[in-house]
């Protein structure tokens, strides 16, 4: 295994990257993206992205931009307390409990250790033609050049462009019902840690992102995908919360205004079947296993995949050993997190048993802080 090909310069591409150059792997990753930009607002880490960070050598670095706290308290839309559910403990001191970033900071940390890494980044360019040979795979390029490669990594997210050509038998993502509305707020000092208002047929909640900045969502049930033109974002955002009576909950309305970096996306899920590979192609992140935000856990169960596929091929065994190890390694964790978000969307959908969402999101949590 010496020369790899990485589509998509995502989290999980880019943390692929990162581990094979350990390695001594030459890696060329191409973005499509000319400005290898990331948009969004605040992303929830948990204890396990932490962890992941750690494997990087990034986690000084998002402790710097970011936010580090410990646990997640629920509240009826009113205000009223009804549980409060601890962040499991990582079993490092090091590593903080959960936390949160900005997904742009994020990315450039990310970016900046791609590059350091010794990787060769080309940024406005994928690929336009993919075949496998015996000894390899021959790679075009939309630029007019080709290469040969050990290996491809596609990580080129929920609608990936290696999964359509490579695994055209694979579905498509699905709508789950459910949107998300993200902005940026500055911090209240009563916000200390997640918290969470839960109605009926919304969510409304904020993260801490930084000593100045908090990280607010809402999930909003609706049964057909929809699309909101960005011009309204602010007053419909705004109408949503405003059905929440928690002051708390109406302060947050208040202080939301045009640089609030509103964001609205509908919100699908994807559960490829194994096998996640084929020959000299294999997916990883998104575009096998994405899922909805209810366990905050996307990137992590991507960034993980990336970290345990570097891991199984740095061994010295046959590349159909080494991908089918880190598929039997990521399978049944990978599963646990797509399978159980969307039982927690469902729930809140049809306005179902609290205690049971609230279990989903306890056991989920000590799940995921199990070694990888």
């Amino acid at each position: 295994m010496n020369k790899v090909l990485i589509v998509g310069g995502g989290f999980s591409g880019m943390s692929a990257a990162i581990e094979l150059r350990k390695n001594d792997i030459e890696v060329d990753l191409v973005e499509i993206d000319p400005n290898w930009r990331t948009d969004g607002a605040g992303i929830s880490i948990g204890g396990a992205t932490l962890r992941a960070f750690k494997t990087l050598g990034i986690l000084e670095d998002f402790l710097k931009v970011g936010s580090a706290h410990s646990g997640l308290d629920i509240h009826a839309p009113h205000g009223v307390h009804l549980a409060h559910i601890p962040t499991p403990v990582i079993g490092d001191p090091d590593i903080p409990n959960s936390g949160a970033i900005m997904r742009p900071a994020l990315a450039k940390i990310l970016a900046e250790k791609t590059r350091q890494s010794g990787s060769n980044v080309k940024l406005g360019c994928t690929f336009t033609e993919m075949t496998q040979t015996e000894n390899g795979v021959d790679v075009t390029f939309a630029d007019g050049t080709s290469q040969s490669y050990d290996l491809v990594i596609g990580a080129d997210g929920m609608f990936s462009q290696v999964r359509k050509t490579q695994f055209p038998e694979a579905e498509e993502p699905k709508y789950v019902g459910q949107g998300i509305w993200r902005a940026v707020l500055p911090r209240l000092p009563e916000v200390k840690n997640t918290m969470m208002w839960v109605g009926p047929h919304l969510k409304v909640g904020v993260n801490p992102m930084s000593k100045d900045e908090m990280y607010l969502f809402l999930t909003e049930d609706k049964k057909e995908r929809q699309h909101v033109e960005p011009a309204d974002f602010l007053e419909k955002l705004k109408a949503l919360m405003a059905t929440f009576p928690a002051p708390i909950i109406q302060q947050f309305k208040d202080m939301m205004n045009e640089d609030s970096l509103i964001d609205f996306r509908a919100i699908g899920k994807l559960l490829v079947p194994a096998p996640w590979y084929k020959n000299r192609i294999v997916l990883i992140g998104d575009t096998v296993h994405a899922t909805t935000p209810h366990l905050a856990s996307g990137a992590c169960i991507g960034i993980e995949s990336a970290i345990v596929l570097a891991e199984e091929l740095s061994k010295n065994v046959s590349l159909e050993k080494a991908l089918a190890t880190f598929q039997d390694r990521r399978w049944e964790r990978c599963r646990m997190v797509v399978e159980n978000s969307a039982r927690l969307a469902q729930i809140e959908i049809e306005g179902g048993d609290k205690q049971e969402h609230t279990q989903i999101m306890r056991e989920s949590m000590m799940a995921l802080a199990q070694p990888i």
